[in-house]
């Protein structure tokens, strides 16, 4: 016992969040009750995000140098030309010269303007950037433990992780777009510094000074902003989410109609917006204060330097020409400098998002590659559950408790139970969709965690309660696998052995008929009978040494289910299969029977031997066996023998 809390300590799925008693903590303390959650830093993030640019699009990299050199010129160089001009007027400069300054200008804008429409290049390629890195979550979430989708903590960082790449100006791509700007404005400002050291370097340390305390209060108000704002609002994205589609999604389409929902779903909606509401009126009350503090700041600028230079030309110091030139400079540079300040607090605000990104990535969801070495070719196969324990993550109570089993290669064996007795969780663990939480797990001896998930996935063809279509061609649904890879041929006598034959020659595409009607507006739904054959098709495509099949018959009437078992029976041949129901249907032709209840094996041997000790799996049977005899009296225990 005391290894399994050892064990549930390392985990930081199975951690125990104590500060959502009340749901109301805010602050950086609050940012970090997820335990998945960790802080990289920003100069980490850009790292990181200049690797995903060098694996992804070199050629940014030179786009974005472009984009620097560039912007001095864009920024200055009529400043310098209105300097040029008025000296000359004022020093009684000739036409000539005057014309030549102006072509040697025009020249150099022409010349400036074409290239930087040529850096400007860059934007598009951020966006494929972030596409990428979303194909990259997508492809993490997909791959990722079963026992992660249904922990609130792990999704969490996954809700926080899809903000941090919703739009052009936040999280990763906010990140890169804003590393531009920071370099932009950082080469504008050293042009400025420059310009304005050669009239008074205390004039240049008080805009600097000024442009510094502007950067102050908004990086204050970011980071206070995403902390006790933003983040709070992860549970509430979800929620959202959740609530979108229930509304839209023709799954819950029938319910909202015929128990009158609309109004009760409408009331809750709108109850679940109250609070994204607050959130905004909360972020702009605090951005209104960052504006009016930056409108003084700038304000105080403005003075500072006019006050200064109408000084020195009056002493005749400065002259008119560079008094234009000091004065265009100096706001300039303020602006810029600004700008590199307010990139860095944004750099460290989309940092912050970025965090959240690389936290979910950077998760050991325990299901790579490397996890494990390959499970060898299965020429004969025998699982032994030993002394194995359960319980889901923050679960009270366990699922199942101290269980040993064996299942013999090519054996029959049926699960059988009323609902909740941990017939699923048993076959979970099997396919390793959970690890146990304390005992093992044998495959011929050896420890299944030795072999990697990705290759034990392959021994089975699992056909389960809840059948889902995907958006893609039939043949596609039961090779579940791409085009190229499927054939079509064996995909449709597969659904023909599984009893989908009437219904491919109702289809005017055959096995090309497309599903749904999301992508393809001629897309093809199936019926539930229907979509459990198909299922059925999935299996018998998939050809794994190891069938399970989870109750895939539940909305059929037993006669029809026993029949089905039978006949897909017949179909698998010789393979391993292991039958959950929570009827009886399955355990006739089934060489071993293992009862379930309240998380116990309950009773285990053959049909035969369980009707003979006339315990709760005689009693189950004999209460459903009108569904499966002719002639049983009630109570009769020799007819259930003979059944």
């Amino acid at each position: 016992m005391k290894k399994k809390q050892t064990d549930e300590k390392k985990n930081p799925l199975h951690t125990d969040r104590r500060s959502e008693r009340s749901g109301q903590k805010r602050g950086k303390d609050a940012e970090h009750t997820n335990p998945l959650h960790k802080d990289y830093g920003l100069i980490s993030n850009l790292r990181w995000a200049a690797a995903a640019i060098m694996r992804y699009n070199k050629p940014l990299l030179a786009f974005i140098a472009l984009s620097v050199v560039c912007a001095p010129f864009m920024r200055y160089l009529w400043t310098f030309l209105s300097k040029f001009i008025i000296d000359l007027i004022t020093g009684n400069g000739d036409t000539g010269s005057l014309l030549t300054l102006m072509l040697i200008f025009t020249g150099i804008q022409i010349t400036v303007c074409v290239l930087e429409s040529l850096s400007s290049c860059e934007w598009y390629r951020f966006t494929y950037m972030r596409f990428q890195i979303i194909l990259e979550k997508n492809a993490k979430v997909m791959g990722v433990d079963f026992r992660c989708l249904e922990d609130p903590d792990y999704m969490d960082c996954y809700q926080k992780a899809s903000n941090a790449h919703n739009n052009n100006d936040e999280g990763i791509e906010g990140l890169m777009r804003h590393s531009l700007r920071f370099l932009r404005s950082l080469a504008v400002t050293a042009v400025g510094i420059v310009i304005l050291g050669t009239l008074n370097v205390w004039i240049m340390l008080g805009v600097a000074v000024l442009a510094a305390a502007n950067f102050a209060v908004r990086n204050a108000a970011n980071k206070w902003g995403k902390a006790h704002i933003w983040d709070p609002l992860a549970k509430w994205w979800r929620r959202s989410d959740y609530m979108k589609r229930e509304v839209t999604d023709f799954t819950f389409a029938k319910e909202v109609r015929l128990f009158g929902l609309r109004s009760w779903l409408a009331d809750k909606y709108a109850a679940l917006q109250k609070e994204r509401l607050n959130a905004q009126i909360r972020n702009e009350k605090l951005w209104f204060g960052v504006a009016l503090t930056a409108s003084i700041i700038t304000a105080g600028v403005q003075l500072f330097v006019y006050i200064y230079l109408i000084y020195a030309v009056s002493r005749g110091d400065v002259t008119i020409g560079n008094f234009t030139l000091y004065v265009a400079s100096s706001t300039t540079m303020f602006d810029c400098l600004n700008e590199v300040l307010g990139s860095i607090a944004d750099l460290f605000q989309r940092s912050r998002q970025v965090d959240d990104l690389r936290s979910f990535m950077d998760f050991d969801g325990g299901d790579d590659p490397d996890s494990g070495k390959e499970l060898p070719a299965l020429g004969s196969c025998e699982f032994e559950f030993r002394n194995v324990s359960f319980k889901y993550p923050k679960a009270e109570k366990y699922a199942l408790v101290n269980l040993s089993l064996t299942i013999r290669a090519g054996e029959r064996l049926a699960v059988v139970g009323l609902n909740g007795a941990g017939k699923t969780t048993f076959i979970k663990l099997l396919l390793r969709l959970y690890e146990p939480t304390s005992g093992e797990i044998l495959l011929n001896g050896v420890n299944v965690k030795e072999y990697s998930k990705r290759s034990w996935y392959r021994a089975f063809s699992p056909v389960f309660q809840d059948v889902e279509l995907f958006a893609f061609p039939l043949c596609e649904n039961v090779s579940m696998q791409s085009p190229e890879k499927t054939d079509k041929a064996l995909a449709e006598k597969c659904l023909i052995d599984a009893g989908m034959g009437s219904k491919l020659k109702a289809l005017k595409n055959g096995v090309s008929t497309e599903m749904l009607k999301i992508i393809h507006d001629d897309g093809v739904d199936l019926s539930g009978g229907e979509k459990q054959k198909l299922a059925l098709a999935r299996a018998l495509y998939k050809n794994a040494p190891v069938v399970v099949l989870d109750e895939p018959t539940a909305a059929l009437d037993a006669l029809a289910e026993s029949k089905l078992y039978s006949d897909f029976d017949k179909l698998i041949g010789g393979k391993t299969a292991v039958y959950i129901s929570h009827r009886l249907s399955s355990t006739q032709f089934c060489s071993s029977v293992a009862m379930f209840k309240d998380g116990h094996l309950e009773e285990y041997g053959t049909h035969d031997e369980l009707i003979g000790r006339d315990g709760a799996y005689a009693e189950m049977f004999r209460v459903q066996a009108q569904y499966y005899v002719d002639d049983v009296k009630p109570g009769g225990k020799e007819a259930l023998a003979n059944a």
